[in-house]
């Protein structure tokens, strides 16, 4: 089971893990030790995510949802397959969680009127400053 912060629980059923060899640094080892670590969650069929929360989790994965709604995330930092195993689990749960946060809606506001009066000062400055370095005039 994958904890999830704030949220619920991830069961191991809707986790699907696959093994292969890494790319990168390693010697002859990295072509016989599977040690990358593909999870997978099938994040649409998940009884345990409301709607809001899998189409939050659906934009925040971006390229990582496949066509068929499951999120893919591959770790391949280590050259252990446990500490890769940790990592893409954290990474998942990271995401989930990011999903279970309810984003604050904006309140557009208004600019002050001082806030007005300083911007248009401002401007005024430096109309004075650029009007200043025109040609010199040969008065002399």
């Amino acid at each position: 089971m994958l904890r999830i912060e704030g949220g619920t629980d991830i069961e191991e059923w809707e986790l699907l893990e696959q093994f292969t060899t890494a790319r990168g640094p390693g010697g002859q080892n990295v072509n016989k030790v599977a040690t990358a670590v593909e999870l997978r969650f099938e994040a649409e069929r998940s009884p345990n995510l409301p709607d809001p929360v899998k189409r939050r989790l659906r934009r925040l994965a971006g390229r990582r949802w496949t066509t068929d709604g499951a999120v893919v995330i591959r770790a391949e930092d280590t050259r252990q397959q446990s500490r890769n195993r940790e990592i893409a689990r954290r990474r998942m749960a990271d995401l989930v969680a990011q999903a279970w946060k309810k984003p604050k809606r904006r309140v557009p506001t208004r600019p002050t009127l001082a806030s007005k009066r300083r911007r248009l000062a401002a401007k005024a400055r430096t109309g004075e400053l650029k009007a200043l370095r025109g040609r010199v005039s040969p008065e002399e």
